[in-house]
């Protein structure tokens, strides 16, 4: 299957760049995947769509300021380092721009070396092991000199850095947003608990797995990178139970779909775990928990795209993709949202 298959015309100007005051203002293409139609509506109209007894799984990760900006200590050369996932004790695994300068035993200092950062291994395409060296505590560290790991395509500043957070964030983990999840406020929760909604956590926390671009002609040769998830006994039982009787599951993003499927891929039912997955969802893929998906809208040949066009139907997705174009929504991850329901 070609990754051409998966692109789509997007004017620049449709790429939102700051968020909305309100998050439940974003406007919201209703996706009625078995009937093949569409209805435009506001996120703020999201309970209507519940019913009760649904289950609304979210991704409880929180953003850390996973963007490091220093310099190599013998040359001055300037590093900007990315942090992805916490290997063991000090050890990072990050994205490096400007890689091929970073070798074994190069040193990064940041802030007039409060933090520094010793390579430690090299990977492939910018990746490499840096062991974090510091007084103090590492956390805390972070907080003062790293930086909002904003997406590439957002140019404005960020005014309110929780605004790339949902409110619900509490696992501290991600080097970036489950941005579906943006759209939610506290008063929506209540209001889907008012109608007998299920709100349930898991946690995966977001790296190179969701957001580096695809770069290989074929989805077939495309390798994800593998990302840390969690699910508890609590959400897994509870799982279980509506799974049994029959109630639907309705994922919040791409990231706890992924998370709901390699559970169920690895145990063929939920089980309380931790683990890593790179699993790579796209046409074909013989899905096994959800009902329903919220989602916000994605890059052009990207494996998140690929993922909404197998669980709704390509040609359907890539039918609403024009529609929402046509239509002026925002896109990306401070854009609109698109709600697929099976009703």
């Amino acid at each position: 299957m070609k990754t051409s298959e998966f692109d789509y015309e997007l004017p620049q100007e449709l790429i939102a760049q700051t968020p909305l005051k309100d998050r439940t203002a974003s406007r919201m293409l209703v996706v009625h995947k078995n009937k093949g139609t569409f209805e435009h509506r506001h996120f703020s109209d999201i309970t209507e769509y519940f019913h009760a007894g649904d289950v609304l799984v979210r991704n409880n990760t929180r953003v850390i300021p996973a963007r490091l900006f220093g310099t190599k200590e013998i040359t001055g050369a300037h590093v900007e380092v990315l942090l992805l996932k916490q290997l063991e004790n000090d050890v990072w695994e990050c994205l490096v721009g400007n890689a091929k300068t970073v070798k074994m035993g190069t040193v990064v200092s940041f802030h007039d070396g409060r933090l520094r950062a010793e390579c430690v291994g090299i990977g492939d395409k910018g990746i490499r092991q840096m062991k974090m060296l510091y007084n103090g505590i590492f956390n805390e560290i972070l907080d003062e000199l790293g930086n909002v790991p904003l997406p590439p395509y957002i140019k404005e500043k960020l005014d309110d850095k929780e605004r790339y957070q949902t409110v619900y964030a509490k696992i501290e983990g991600s080097a970036a947003a489950p941005t579906a999840g943006l759209h939610f406020t506290d008063e929506t929760f209540a209001k889907l608990k008012e109608k007998g909604v299920e709100i349930l956590d898991v946690t995966l926390h977001v790296g190179l797995g969701t957001f580096r671009p695809m770069d290989t002609d074929t989805i077939e040769e495309h390798v994800m990178h593998s990302e840390v998830y969690q699910m508890s006994a609590e959400t897994a039982e509870a799982l279980n139970l509506a799974k049994a009787e029959g109630r639907r599951i309705i994922a919040v993003g791409t990231t706890s779909v992924r998370t709901l499927e390699s559970v169920w891929n690895r145990f063929s039912r939920f089980e309380a775990c931790t683990g890593e997955t790179a699993l790579f969802i796209y046409p074909g893929y013989e899905w096994h928990t959800i009902d329903c998906m919220l989602t916000n809208f994605h890059l052009p040949k990207s494996t998140l795209i690929m993922m909404i066009c197998s669980f709704a139907g390509k040609e359907l997705i890539l039918k609403a993709y024009e529609e929402a174009v046509r239509e002026r929504y925002r896109f990306f991850s401070f854009g609109d949202c698109m709600f697929i329901t099976n009703e």
